[in-house]
């Protein structure tokens, strides 16, 4: 028997033993053509393929998650017939790391020590490269970093997003409401809970494809101001200001909003750039935030969280997955808990009246986002290539997972600039739910 026959029949007793003490309906397909199942029925139609013994040994020497998203991305590994929430819902709801305990450790050791010494090299060739400063001012370039996750292709984006191309949690009135549905009312509520009126000055940070400040000016009358760093947003949103014929309504700067003096706006919103700014930076963040705002200004922050941990140091402590996020999706992003938030707002001269988790209402949106996405993968591989598609779509059903499963969460909290007396807000919050 030739090498690799022993290594797949090895790999076969290997799979016959997980299918006996952790079934997953699932079936792997070797680089030669054989199918193992991982569950006594052997017709499942979801298939992870594996291309080569190279993928197997660059896994077993770097077993890291970035070693796993280099290799689908590559197309050594491939998920067929599905995605993560497919596989994720036939493994159903045990741990991992509980599955792992039933398997026969020396038998799993025989199996894939022979690939060790296998070729297999491998880079981390999709990862941001630019610099990951945390500090404002120390190297940090917030420009470079949005840019790489949003200037990726406004058409890429259309093809997962609502219409408006509203890139943050939506708010779904019902169970039944589609992603332009939830979207619209996320919009509305938004400008609600500001309480925005004819004729007030706003201004949202991070504005993206001008999906908020457009619908505030058409619907409540106001006039807006949006900042990006995205020049691919910016171009978009440009366009379709001119577009609707709100340039009398609406200003679009390609602008760090941090740059942003000697004004003063009656409302201000952060709906989904919170992530971007940095534990370090906090701060510094929302004090400028407090210089644009009149006193007694309403803000609306929008932002995901994680779970607090027992101390500070150990929240800081990044698990392997947000790791792999922040390198191949957001470069320079961190993930406050709402209890740092609301203490870093308050020091810097906000009141608090409002915080709402919509936790259930992000899960949904990510897991529309990635069934739109993988319903359009063939037209997404055209625009931006496959590595690219196939890394997003990993991202967005890892995200949807992490909502359902809450280990993140988002709040919006709305907040008012610091002044003596009254808050200007109304005694219920009635008239938002109504």
């Amino acid at each position: 028997m030739s090498k690799g026959d022993r290594r797949v029949a090895a790999l076969r007793r290997f799979a016959e033993h997980v299918a006996d003490v952790a079934p997953v309906d699932l079936s792997v397909r070797l680089w030669e053509g054989t199918q193992l199942p991982l569950s006594p029925e052997a017709n499942s139609s979801l298939v992870l393929s594996i291309a080569t013994p190279a993928a197997l040994t660059r896994l077993v020497r770097r077993p890291r998650l970035p070693t796993l998203v280099e290799l689908i991305a590559d197309g050594a590994v491939d998920l067929e017939g599905g995605t993560l929430l497919d596989l994720a819902a036939r493994a159903g709801s045990g741990s991992t790391r509980a599955l792992a305990k039933r398997l026969d450790k020396g038998l799993a050791f025989r199996t894939f020590l022979p690939f060790f010494f296998g070729s297999g090299g491998g880079r981390e060739a999709h990862a941001y490269a630019g610099v990951k400063a945390a500090k404002f001012g120390r190297g940090r370039d917030d420009k470079a970093q949005v840019q790489f996750h949003y200037d990726v292709s406004n058409a890429f984006y259309a093809l997962f997003l609502d219409p408006e191309l509203v890139y943050s949690c939506a708010y779904f009135p019902d169970s039944e409401a589609d992603i332009a549905a939830g979207q619209k009312a996320k919009l509305d509520m938004s400008c609600r809970k500001l309480r925005l009126r004819p004729g007030e000055r706003l201004l949202d940070i991070g504005c993206g494809w001008a999906g908020f400040v457009c619908h505030a000016v058409q619907h409540y009358g106001v006039t807006a101001h949006g900042v990006t760093l995205s020049q691919a947003q910016y171009d978009f949103a440009r366009e379709k200001v001119t577009r609707l014929g709100l340039q009398d309504s609406v200003l679009i700067e390609l602008r760090d909003f941090r740059d942003l003096s000697g004004m003063e706006f009656d409302k201000v919103a952060s709906i989904g750039m919170y992530e971007h700014v940095g534990l370090d930076n906090r701060n510094d963040y929302f004090r400028h935030i407090g210089s644009l705002l009149k006193p007694r200004g309403i803000y609306l922050h929008h932002a995901i969280a994680r779970p607090m941990k027992a101390t500070e140091r150990k929240f800081r402590r990044a698990n392997p997955e947000f790791r792999t996020l922040v390198k191949y999706i957001f470069p320079g992003g961190e993930l406050d808990h709402i209890g740092g938030t609301l203490d870093a707002m308050e020091r810097n001269g906000f009141e608090i009246h409002d915080t709402e988790g919509w936790r259930e209402h992000y899960g949904r949106t990510c897991r529309l986002w990635t069934e739109r996405l993988y319903a359009n993968r063939e037209a997404a591989y055209r625009e931006v290539g496959t590595a690219k598609t196939k890394i997003w779509l990993m991202y967005l059903a890892a995200c949807a997972l992490a909502f359902e499963r809450g280990t993140v969460g988002i709040f919006q909290t709305v907040a008012t600039k610091k002044a003596r007396g009254a808050s200007g807000l109304p005694p219920t919050r009635r008239d938002l739910y109504a």
